[in-house]
């Protein structure tokens, strides 16, 4: 069998293999490639934690929305460049897949060099917005970290957005290694530079870029290589306004909960700054109860990251079979992708809810009363409605698989902004600390209520395309 034959295989399997076996096969590496994804910043915060202090973790949450509006590029472009790839692969346009994969490259470098550039020359008025209160210890810990950071945005930003693209060609097993070496790479290195070393939250910033340096060496050179369906080639590429459009439309909807997502952590620890002290009754309360609220965004993020693998493997399944009119396969691949990513919000609830003490114990075994006290309550009552959240993300991304990345946008930002942000202002002024804590759970079954609408009636017109004679 010639090269050619091979690669077009690997893609046309999408099309012909039973779903289920493709819903395992490509949910597992991408489950494991989030799951290490999170690492990345979990253990961080673990050793962080463990080898800092715990006002050193507020530090690290004051950090985060920057690295969100990070993520959240790399996913417009990535994410956007893979369904597009997906998409044209299935229905035969090899030419105009390759060209988003050029784009998706070019794209990830010029928005990492201007996040850089940008990040160094105003990260001082950066972390006064990004949540510092006057006084806080915890800003000296955040600066600290964000020097450093920045200039790992280029590694970080091409290494995820490469991914995408590597999964979408059906080799999700290449993604799954590359992350899985930068993971090991950063576990390794975080101890080393914070308790051999002696180089607190540097060490901890130093061993993320590293790792991701590595992990984005890998993932490049399977896609200048051969063995990939389509190659980057860089010579070749020649800009298009119009293939940009479609790439940002088809990655709009994850960029944009991705950029709520930052303005959300930014609210939390704005908030958290005014309402902890009086909450929490101690001096630094407003260092404790963002601590307290960065391990829970933690455990959420641990649950949240195989639900988002799965999302992410059922993507080119569900975008390949749409491009080639296999609607039967379509749904059974959106219904399978609701039930895994269901199961994994129920497990991760119980454990949550049962054992919220020996989580926050792993962040901060040493800590105050008050974030001793804090934490898991906070914990107990954000998972409240959890088990929903699986149905809505892989809803809200079926919606852009299906043509209508308008929806999608919209179920996005229903969440993460129209119904949480009134909710944490609305629920803070009344309760304070819990008021932000509670904000969570209201949202998500608001949400699970209008998604679950709208799903229906997309769902009822893709049977009745189903209906006609079609080959699976």
């Amino acid at each position: 069998m010639s090269e050619s034959a091979k690669k077009g295989d690997a893609a046309d399997r999408l099309g012909s293999e039973p779903v289920a076996k493709l819903l395992v096969r490509f949910s597992i590496p991408a489950i494991t490639g989030m799951l290490v994804n999170a690492l990345y910043n979990v253990v961080d915060r673990v050793f962080v934690g463990r080898g800092v202090n715990e006002i050193a973790l507020g530090g690290l949450s004051l950090a985060m929305p920057l690295m969100t509006i990070n993520m959240a590029f790399a996913m417009l472009f990535g994410i956007g460049s893979a369904n597009m790839i997906s998409m044209r692969l299935g229905q035969g346009r090899r030419e105009e897949a390759e060209n988003a994969l050029n784009h998706c490259f070019f794209l990830l470098v010029l928005v990492s060099l201007v996040f850089l550039t940008l990040g160094l020359i105003f990260i001082d008025p950066l972390l006064s917005i990004l949540g510092a209160q006057e006084g806080s210890g915890a800003l000296e810990y955040a600066e600290k970290y964000l020097r450093i950071i920045l200039f790992g945005a280029l590694f970080g930003m091409v290494g995820f957005g490469f991914s995408h693209c590597t999964r979408a060609q059906g080799f999700p097993t290449i993604t799954m290694i590359g992350m899985l070496i930068g993971a090991v790479l950063n576990m390794l290195l975080d101890p080393l530079f914070i308790f051999v070393f002696h180089w607190g939250v540097e060490g901890a910033a130093w061993a993320t870029i590293i790792s991701q340096l590595v992990s984005a060496l890998w993932v490049l050179s399977f896609n200048l290589g051969k063995r990939a369906v389509i190659r980057l080639r860089l010579r070749t590429f020649r800009p298009s306004p119009r293939i940009i459009r479609q790439i940002m439309a088809f990655g709009s909807a994850q960029f944009l909960l991705q950029l709520m997502m930052s303005g959300i952590q930014l609210l939390y620890n704005t908030s958290a700054g005014w309402y902890g002290a009086a909450t929490l009754g101690v001096a630094n309360g407003g260092d404790i109860a963002l601590s307290g609220m960065n391990i829970v965004g933690s455990v959420v993020m641990m649950i949240l990251m195989p639900v988002f693998g799965i999302n992410q493997g059922a993507q080119p399944i569900l975008g390949y079979n749409y491009g080639a009119k296999k609607f039967r396969r379509v749904l059974r691949a959106y219904l399978g992708a609701v039930g895994a990513a269901t199961t994994i919000c129920v497990l991760g609830f119980a454990v949550g809810e049962l054992f919220p003490h020996f989580l926050v114990a792993l962040f901060a075994p040493r800590g105050s009363q008050a974030l001793l006290a804090f934490a898991p309550w906070a914990m107990r009552v954000h998972l409240l409605f959890l088990p929903l959240n699986g149905f809505q993300i892989v809803s809200t991304n079926f919606f852009v698989v299906t043509g209508r990345p308008k929806i999608s946008i919209f179920l996005s930002m229903l969440r993460q902004f129209i119904v949480l942000i009134p909710c944490l202002l609305i629920f803070g002024k009344i309760w304070g600390l819990w008021g932000l804590v509670a904000a969570a759970p209201v949202a998500d079954g608001f949400s699970f209520l209008l998604t679950g609408i709208m799903i229906f009636f997309e769902l009822r017109k893709l049977r009745i395309a189903a209906k006609a004679p079609i080959q699976l």
